[in-house]
């Protein structure tokens, strides 16, 4: 039973914790257990914190037995990303350098999710300070694909993007800044959200780029993503950045209506040099929309020629930046990866940051008006399939190209426009999972996920779990 249980989505035990049919108790010590039992394994988890997991479990079945309900996530049990501060617990940023942190404050999402009764379990494995793609981490050692445990789950919130497809948290957060939510999503094959920039507050979360940095839900389908971003969503003057506008009711808004919606695609950058298999996956998902009713019309994206440089100039400067002090005093203690990057990012001049600046503004623009014609766009998630643990090239159409620059090719875009973009699974390549990414108007998160919603009920991963996880249910 309690392996039957821990497979289920918030959506599946939601109804049960509210009706007392499970307990969170329960939930909780299932998950825990499992969790325990195969870090090992997948080593997605940096910390356990089961007493005071417990200890929350059973305060929110007093509060229930009460008649005090809080939603979606009362008693849900979840761990989360070692990047995000818990008042008086330390977040290591998977790092040497901040292995003993301790902030003296939550982070504003901790503190929303609290409220909602969310149970937290521990802290996820990343790549360290959120700087790679690979989460094969120097300091606590590579996170593993529950799907292949010799492949990557992708970065930098791989342990997130692992521990949900293993049944190891029952949904998670991660923070994008290049692709960091919806790589790992692709390549661990659930549902990631990157919402609109400024939607979710950053307040409490370890910076790697302040204008690109985003967080978001991470999870097995896309009605948990919907009722996560509802907690987590919503203005906080502690964050500079955030946005003061309604958070929309985004569970109210998955009827899976696509009638007379209009899907853009762009043939000249997101469907070039792609995977076959992927874009085969990919191109079936935009099929099944309009067997919905949807439409389809072609959009041209002119700047976008210029979104690799622009992200990649933005990301490693300001990174740079936030690290500068502990690159002059103590570089041994970064990764070598992450090091590289960050003395990288020291050579770029204020001309070229200025002018990726600017690119980036005409990007905003030409995406605009995109949206005039538009309702969302729809593009793989990733160009490529995950590769093994410690290779530097993936595979693409039989050929052997740089990882980081692929991996991040599609879901860039979407952290230099802040653009809300949704991954959801469309399908296995060889035993792996694939995307497919939804993008859509900023602040159009409730459109992004009916989209996602309507494509998810098609079915397209067919039940499939990873060979790991059905292995240990079976």
């Amino acid at each position: 039973m309690s392996k039957e249980l821990i497979a289920k989505s918030v959506e599946e035990l939601a109804p049960l914790i509210k009706n007392k049919e499970v307990s969170s108790l329960e939930l909780t010590k299932a998950v825990l257990d499992h969790a325990e039992s195969q870090n090992e394994s997948i080593n997605a988890y940096i910390s356990f914190t089961r007493k005071q997991a417990e200890e929350t479990a059973k305060q929110m079945d007093k509060e229930l037995s009460a008649g005090n309900y809080r939603g979606m996530y009362h008693g849900i049990p979840m761990a989360i990303k070692d990047n995000l501060y818990f008042k008086n617990e330390v977040t290591t940023m998977a790092s040497n350098i901040h292995k003993d942190f301790v902030s003296d404050y939550d982070a504003t999402i901790i503190s929303k999710m609290r409220e909602a009764g969310i149970v937290f379990t521990g802290k996820l494995n990343m790549h360290e300070y959120a700087w790679g793609i690979t989460t094969n981490n120097p300091h606590y050692g590579a996170c593993r694909n529950p799907w292949d445990l010799e492949k990557i789950p992708g970065g930098s919130s791989g342990g997130s993007g692992a521990a949900v497809a293993a049944d190891m948290s029952v949904a998670s957060l991660g923070t994008d800044t290049a692709g960091s939510i919806r790589i790992p999503s692709s390549a661990c094959g659930i549902v990631g959200l990157k919402p609109t920039h400024g939607r979710v507050s950053k307040y409490g979360c370890f910076p790697l780029s302040w204008s690109l940095d985003h967080i978001g839900p991470m999870t097995k389908t896309v009605k948990d993503a919907a009722g996560l971003l509802e907690i987590i969503a919503g203005f906080d003057p502690n964050d500079p950045t955030s946005v003061n506008a309604p958070v929309d009711r985004y569970v109210e808004k998955l009827t899976g209506n696509v009638k007379n919606l209009v899907i853009g695609v762009n043939e000249e950058y997101f469907f070039n040099n792609v995977d076959a298999e992927v874009e085969k996956l990919v191109r079936a998902g935009i099929q099944a929309l309009v067997d919905q009713g949807a439409k389809v019309k072609e959009v041209s994206i002119p700047a976008l020629r210029h979104a690799e440089y622009a992200e990649m100039i933005t990301i490693l400067t300001e990174a740079a930046t936030i690290h500068h002090k502990n690159l002059q005093e103590r570089p041994e203690d970064f990764g070598d990866d992450i090091r590289l990057l960050f003395e990288l990012g020291e050579l770029p001049s204020a001309v070229d940051y200025l002018q990726a600046q600017q690119l980036r503004r005409q990007i905003k623009l030409d995406f605009q008006k995109a949206f005039e014609e538009v309702d969302v766009l729809i593009a793989p998630t990733l160009p490529i399939i995950a590769p093994k643990i410690g290779e530097d090239l993936a595979d693409l159409n039989g050929q052997k190209v740089d990882l980081i620059d692929h991996i991040i090719r599609f879901t860039g875009p979407g952290n230099l426009t802040g653009l809300p973009a949704l991954t959801v699974p469309c399908g296995l390549v060889n035993g792996m999972p694939a995307g497919l990414q939804i993008i859509g108007n900023a602040l159009e998160e409730g459109t992004v996920l009916n989209a996602g919603y309507a494509f998810e009920q098609t079915n397209p991963m067919k039940g499939r779990k990873p060979g790991f996880a059905s292995s240990l249910q079976g």
